[in-house]
């Protein structure tokens, strides 16, 4: 299993439209077949950090689902969305390996 996450800087006067890509982006991970894991957004602290995780069972199945993703239309609405609303200043992408009991 592999999982990916994303720590993004956002622009702090927009993060109900960050919230609203967020809220896109969980059944299209579960489309292609992923585990979203949710995102967290700014509560106290920084108010333009957002986090995402998300697990696939592979890098393989994570590459193919990024690949799919750019064809698949409600992708790119989604895509497009943070785009025309410019929520998203920029983006970081780790991954990782769980450990599990």
């Amino acid at each position: 299993m592999i999982t990916c996450h994303l720590r993004y800087v956002l622009d702090p006067t927009k993060l109900a439209e960050f919230e609203h890509y967020g809220r896109l982006w969980i059944p299209l991970v579960r489309k292609f077949g992923g585990i979203h894991h949710g995102y967290l957004l700014p509560s106290e602290g920084a108010n333009n950090i957002a986090l995402a995780s998300f697990s696939f069972p592979s890098l393989a199945a994570y590459e193919a689902y990024r690949t799919a993703s750019f064809d698949d239309p409600e992708c790119k609405d989604a895509f497009r969305y943070a785009e025309e609303t410019r929520c998203i200043l920029s983006y970081e992408r780790t991954f990782f390996r769980p450990v599990f009991e």
